[in-house]
C-alpha cells in the first residue's frame, strides 16, 4: 500500500528543473489554448450555445426551487450541519484522537483508492468535503416538487456530470497521487500530459479525443477479430461473414447474429479466449454475423427500413444461398435486437417463416423507461442534432456517439483517462475492449432520426401499428416463435427492467435470463472466466421485480444455459459446411473490408 505524503520520504524537487518544466507547461498551455481557439474558428465557431438544452432544464428547476425556498433553506442547514461534523472530526484527528468519517467513501468509487485519501488529514478532509457537497447537490435537485420526470432526470444527470468533473481527484493540487508524481518527477508528468492533450486535440481535429488505449497494439484481423471465416454476401450496408466449422457435425439451422451498428460486431470476437463467436462455432453451430458498413455521406439517406432489407433480410438470403437451408435461428444485440424484433413482425405479416427462434441480447423494444440515454432526447436536442447531421454531410460523427455513451460512465470512461494521460503523464494501457470502444461508427441521418423519434421519443415500436415498414404496420404481439431474452443487471444503456417489458409482448414461449455485470461485460462472459453469475425464472410475471423475486441465481456464465436452449431450436446434426457455395461465392477473408473503415478517418 502506498503511503501518504506525510508518511513517505519524498525528495524535494530540483528547483531549476522544476521551474524549467513549469515554464514548458505554461508555454504548451498557451499553445494548447491558441490551437483550440484556432480550430474552433476553422470549424465555424463553437456551434449552438446549448445544443443539449441543459439551460432550459436548469431554468425550470430554479423556478420550481424558488417557489419553495423552505426546502432550499433546510437543505443548506443540513449541509452546514454536515460541515460542522467534519470540522469536529478534523479537529479530533489533529489532536491525535481517532474519529469516524462523517461520510463514507463508496466501495465502488475508485477515485479515492490512494492511501493518502484516508491516512492524510488534509486529503481526507478534502475528500469528505467533496462527498458531502456532492450528496447535498444531488439530494437538492432530486427533492424539487413540480418537475416533470424527463426534466428531473436531465437535471439529475447533468448535476452528476458537474459533480464528477469537480472531483478533487481531477486536479493536480488536490490529488495526492498526482501531487506526489509531480514532486518526484520535477513536473515532467505534466509536460508529458500536455503533450498527450495536444496530440488528442490534433487527432480530434480541434475536439478533445481522449486516447483510452494504445491503439498501435491492436489490429482488426491481426490480433482481434481473428476467428477464421469468409465474407460470402454483401450489400451497401453490410458484409455477411460465415465462419469456418471446427466440428465434424453441426446443427442444421445456422445461427445469424445481428449486432448493433452503433458499434462494430467484433465485440463478440475480440480475443479467442473471450470470443462468443468462436465459442458458438466450437459448440457445433454454423455461425454467420453481419458486419455493418461505417456509412458516409453517400449513405445518408439510408433508412431504418433499408437496414431491414439490406441487413437482416439480406443476411438470411446470403446464409440460405451459402448453406442451402431456409430455416435459421437469430441473435439480435442491442440496436440489432430492436431491428430484429421489427423484422420478425414484418416477416410474420408477409408469411416469411425462415426464422424459427430468436435470441435478444440487451435489446430494447419498449422505450417507456430507456434509462439515462433519454436525457439526450427531446425536441430541441433532436432538431439541433438533425441540423448538425445535415451540415456534416448527412451522418452523425462517430465521435459524437462515443461521447454520449462515455458520459453515462464519466468517471470510468472520461475522468480516469484525464488523470492517467494528462495529470500523471502516462501512456494509455493496451486493452482490447477499450480499442473496440474507440473504434466508433457513424449513423446515417435518415435512419438515425427515424430511430430516435419513433423509438426513444414516441415509443411507437411497442404499440401495434405504431410504425410502418414497407407498408406493413409492425405489431410485435404477432411474434409467436420461441424467444430467449438476455439482459444484464447493471446495464446503463438498455436497463434490464425496461428490456423485460418484451416478455409481455411476444406470444411465443419466452425465456428471460438476467446476467450479472453490464451491457458488454455481462454479455461477453465466457464460461472459463467463472464470474458474474445469472438468474432464471420459469415464469414471466407482469413486472420485472416480481420476476426477480422468484428467480434462481446460478454461478458462472449464462452461455451454457443459452446453448441448451438454442440447441433445441437448431435442428438435428448434419455434416459441417464450409463457407460459401456456387450461389454465395467467397468475396474475401474475414473480418472483411467494411469493419476496417474507421470513423475518425472521415469525421471533421
Amino acid at each position: 500500500m502506498s503511503k501518504s505524503p506525510d508518511d513517505q520520504d519524498i525528495p524535494l524537487p530540483d528547483p531549476a528543473e522544476f521551474a524549467k518544466n513549469m515554464v514548458r507547461v505554461a508555454t504548451q498551455s498557451q499553445q494548447l489554448v491558441s490551437e483550440f481557439l484556432s480550430k474552433q474558428g476553422e470549424n465555424g465557431g463553437l456551434g449552438p450555445a446549448d445544443p443539449l438544452n441543459v439551460g432550459g432544464a436548469f431554468l425550470e428547476m430554479t423556478a420550481k426551487m424558488m417557489a419553495n425556498p423552505q426546502k432550499l433553506v433546510e437543505a443548506q442547514l443540513g449541509l452546514w450541519e454536515d460541515y460542522l461534523g467534519l470540522w469536529q472530526q478534523a479537529a479530533k484527528r489533529m489532536l491525535g484522537e481517532t474519529a469516524d468519517p462523517v461520510i463514507d467513501t463508496p466501495k465502488a468509487d475508485r477515485r479515492f483508492r490512494d492511501a493518502a485519501w484516508q491516512e492524510n488529514q488534509v486529503f481526507d478532509f478534502i475528500k469528505q468535503s467533496y462527498l458531502l457537497t456532492a450528496r447535498w447537490m444531488q439530494n437538492t435537485v432530486k427533492d424539487i416538487d413540480g418537475l416533470d420526470d424527463k426534466t428531473a432526470q436531465k437535471v439529475d444527470f447533468y448535476t452528476r456530470q458537474f459533480i464528477d468533473a469537480m472531483a478533487p481527484s481531477n486536479f493536480v493540487m488536490t490529488n495526492p497521487e498526482v501531487l506526489r508524481a509531480t514532486l518526484e518527477q520535477n513536473g515532467e508528468n505534466l509536460v508529458r500530459g500536455l503533450d498527450h492533450m495536444l496530440e488528442d486535440l490534433e487527432r480530434g481535429k480541434g475536439q478533445l479525443a481522449i486516447q483510452m488505449t494504445d491503439e498501435d497494439a491492436f489490429e482488426v484481423g491481426g490480433n482481434i477479430a481473428v476467428t477464421p471465416g469468409k465474407v460470402v454476401w454483401q450489400t451497401d450496408l453490410m458484409q455477411l461473414i460465415q465462419y469456418e466449422p471446427t466440428t465434424e457435425k453441426v446443427h442444421k439451422r445456422p445461427l445469424v447474429i445481428v449486432p448493433p451498428w452503433i458499434n462494430k460486431y467484433y465485440i463478440l470476437d475480440l480475443k479467442p479466449q473471450n470470443s462468443f463467436i468462436k465459442w458458438a462455432v466450437d459448440q457445433g453451430l454454423t455461425v454467420f454475423v453481419i458486419s455493418w458498413v461505417n456509412p458516409d455521406a453517400h449513405l445518408s439517406k439510408k433508412t431504418f427500413e433499408d437496414y431491414m432489407f439490406e441487413g437482416l433480410l439480406a443476411a438470411l438470403d446470403g446464409a440460405g444461398a451459402s448453406t442451402g437451408v431456409d430455416e435459421f435461428t437469430v441473435i439480435g444485440y442491442c440496436l440489432g435486437g430492436t431491428l430484429t424484433a421489427a423484422t420478425l413482425a414484418y416477416m410474420k405479416d408477409r408469411g416469411d417463416e425462415r426464422i424459427k427462434a430468436t435470441t435478444f441480447f440487451t435489446a430494447l423494444v419498449d422505450f417507456e423507461a430507456p434509462g439515462e440515454l433519454s436525457v439526450f432526447i427531446d425536441e430541441e436536442q433532436l432538431e439541433a442534432l438533425d441540423e448538425r447531421m445535415e451540415k456534416s454531410g448527412g451522418y452523425l460523427e462517430g465521435r459524437s456517439m462515443a461521447t454520449t455513451f462515455n458520459m453515462l460512465r464519466a468517471n470510468d470512461l472520461i475522468w480516469s483517462f484525464v488523470i492517467n494521460n494528462y495529470l500523471m503523464g502516462r501512456d494509455p494501457f493496451p486493452f482490447d475492449l477499450l480499442y473496440w470502444n474507440g473504434d466508433s461508427t457513424r449513423m446515417p441521418r435518415a435512419m438515425h432520426m427515424f430511430y430516435l423519434r419513433n423509438m426513444y421519443q414516441e415509443n411507437l415500436l411497442s404499440t401495434p401499428g405504431g410504425i410502418t415498414l414497407d407498408g406493413v404496420p409492425i405489431d410485435l404481439t404477432t411474434v409467436d416463435m420461441p424467444i430467449y431474452i438476455l439482459s444484464t443487471k447493471e446495464d446503463h444503456i438498455a436497463p434490464w427492467r425496461a428490456t423485460y417489458a418484451a416478455t409481455q409482448l411476444y406470444r411465443g414461449k419466452t425465456q428471460f435470463t438476467l446476467a450479472g455485470s453490464g451491457h458488454i461485460a455481462g454479455v461477453v462472459n465466457p464460461p472459463s472466466a467463472e464470474k458474474y453469475g445469472y438468474w432464471t425464472n420459469a415464469k414471466n410475471p407482469a413486472t420485472p421485480d416480481e420476476w426477480f423475486a422468484g428467480a434462481t441465481q446460478h454461478a458462472g456464465s449464462w452461455w451454457p444455459n443459452w446453448l441448451k436452449w438454442v440447441a433445441k431450436q437448431s435442428g438435428p446434426k448434419v455434416a459441417a459446411r464450409a463457407p460459401g457455395s456456387k450461389n454465395a461465392e467467397v468475396i474475401e477473408d474475414a473480418p472483411g473490408a467494411y469493419v476496417k473503415v474507421r470513423a475518425d478517418e472521415h469525421d471533421a
